[in-house]
């Protein structure tokens, strides 16, 4: 009985990598984590142009330390300002835009500092770092406090070496102070040094810079919004979505992981209910019904509840139904019996009535790059992350999937969560830049629609607004435990087949087991963990 069992695993693990055949590949699109945003299955990565003109030198900025900048992408001929839904402004939007952007109670930016306060020449630097020293301290500053004086050294240093990794934590150290005139400078000098067609830590730095603008113009959830993709004019969004799929394995990895535990834990079911709480195209379960679909006995039938928010629409071209008829397609092509049940809301308005949970069903529900948008404890006295647990946990479920990025985002005060983003998404762009050259057409569009947006809204907002809020495992495991689930151990053929997926990929990309989940790394940082509970 069990080398049985262990028979009918090793068949739907197996089938968990398979690729989808051509006749379905229309309908495996594929959603990229805390981005509300979507990506193509399959294996097709045709580039879409891209939609900023004279690409060669941009710096997408906000630059709020002008009285007549609005958000921006800039090159040496040409200026584009961008309304918050991502669509071209008129010019009386943008300079009403441009208002509400730059109010702020004590008028800081009403003299910007516009030029840079470093030169070539070591006298005019000394005398440029003196005049900061005399306007940060006053005109009785010949006594310098040393400690002081020594970071001052420090800086200039840095900005002289155009150390930008350093340069960016000491401005954003400076932001933290409130130390707004050291910032404005830092801020200017960091505009020298970043370029989205640069190397990685010059594009991620460009789109850190923008949050640090942001964060002091008190501009970062319309900063967020602009970067939010909505309202794509074509299939252009898809595309270059479905490039970061293809290019970086995190994505691939987390849906396998998760459908390796629901095939194991749903081996002997006969009838299988999926809640997904946030389905967004569906393409994570295309190979776990192809796996379904070749189960020794015949396939179980499938019933899937798909749960989105409605502004995820505008990635698949419209609502949930279009999800429901393709995933329908799919199943009827493999012969497996399927359901479809939508449910068009947002996870904090999920209640057990809209989950249709029916008796005789095993139950699976999966959590993929989904809780960290749940507000806790720290934002709402509702505490959605820890009340969807709870939730969940009273429908005894057979299994639940985790799937989240391995970042202390959430709780940490600003300084530390910057540093923090600083390192999570430096190691992102370093692997992104192995294996989608620098001269894609299409790289700038795929860092800046799938990452910038969720890096500018980690720096630069707070409170309801900050929607991107990454715990690390160990808070996640705390999580579980106190809603009353236990582990789920993954299977070691899972654990197998994704050591086969990540031979296609950079031998700089890492696996780990630790404590029963799978962390997948690049280098020395985890970068997604994944685990099941029961």
């Amino acid at each position: 009985m069990q080398a049985s069992q262990q028979h009918r695993s090793s068949i739907m693990a197996s089938g968990l990598h398979h690729q989808v055949k051509q006749e379905v590949e229309p309908y495996c699109l594929s959603q990229v984590p805390a981005i509300d945003c979507s990506l193509c299955y399959s294996d097709n990565s045709h580039g879409s142009h891209l939609s900023v003109k004279n690409s060669h030198e941009l710096y997408c900025t906000l630059e709020s330390s002008s009285a007549r900048s609005s958000y921006t992408v800039y090159n040496s001929s040409a200026t584009v300002s961008f309304s918050s839904n991502g669509s071209q402004m008129s010019k009386q939007e943008s300079q009403s835009y441009q208002s509400a952007l730059h109010q702020s109670p004590d008028n800081t930016y009403s003299t910007p500092i516009s030029s840079s306060c470093v030169t070539d020449d070591a006298s005019d630097l000394r005398d440029k770092l003196r005049e900061l020293e005399t306007v940060m301290l006053g005109p009785d500053s010949d006594i310098i406090d040393s400690t002081t004086s020594h970071n001052w050294r420090l800086v200039m240093d840095a900005v002289s070496r155009q150390d930008l990794k350093q340069v960016l934590v000491y401005c954003a150290k400076t932001v933290s102070d409130n130390d707004l005139l050291t910032a404005q400078w830092l801020m200017d000098e960091l505009r020298r040094m970043v370029s989205v067609s640069g190397e990685p830590i010059q594009r991620l730095g460009a789109y850190m810079l923008e949050g640090l603008v942001a964060r002091l113009a008190s501009s970062g959830s319309s900063i967020y919004k602009a970067l939010r993709c909505k309202e794509p004019a074509s299939v252009e969004l898809l595309s270059y979505m479905h490039i970061l799929y293809e290019v970086c394995p995190y994505f691939k990895f987390g849906y396998m992981s998760a459908n390796g535990a629901i095939a194991e834990a749903m081996k002997d079911e006969d009838r299988v209910h999926i809640i997904d709480f946030q389905i967004a195209q569906g393409s994570q379960w295309i190979t776990l019904i192809q796996a379904f679909a070749a189960r020794p006995g015949g396939p179980p039938h499938i019933r899937i509840t798909g749960i989105d928010d409605s502004t995820s629409a505008y990635a698949r071209g419209g609502g949930l139904n279009i999800v429901g008829k393709r995933l329908s397609k799919l199943a009827a092509h493999f012969k497996v019996p399927f359901e479809f049940n939508a449910a068009a809301i947002s996870g904090c308005e999920v209640q057990q009535e809209h989950l249709q949970v029916q008796p005789g069903e095993a139950l699976a529900v999966n959590f993929a790059f989904m809780l960290h948008h749940m507000p806790d404890e720290s934002v709402s006295t509702k505490n959605h992350r820890d009340r969807l647990l709870r939730l969940v946990k009273s429908l005894s479920p057979k299994v639940v999937t985790l799937v989240e990025q391995e970042a202390n985002t959430n709780t940490a005060p600003f300084f530390p969560r910057f540093r923090e983003t600083l390192n999570y998404y430096t190691a992102m762009f370093e692997s992104i830049d192995v294996t989608l050259p620098r001269e894609h057409k299409e790289r700038i569009n795929v860092e800046q629609h799938c990452l910038a947006r969720d890096v500018v809204n980690i720096i630069a907002c707070e409170g309801p607004e900050r929607v991107e809020r990454h715990e690390l495992l160990g808070k996640w495991r705390s999580r579980f435990t106190m809603a009353g689930f236990t582990p789920y151990p993954l299977s070691s053929l899972v654990n197998a087949t994704i050591k086969i997926l990540l031979e296609n990929y950079c031998d700089q990309y890492r696996l780990k087991e630790r404590d029963g989940a799978l962390y997948l790394g690049w280098m020395n940082r985890d970068l997604v963990a994944a685990c099941a509970w029961k």
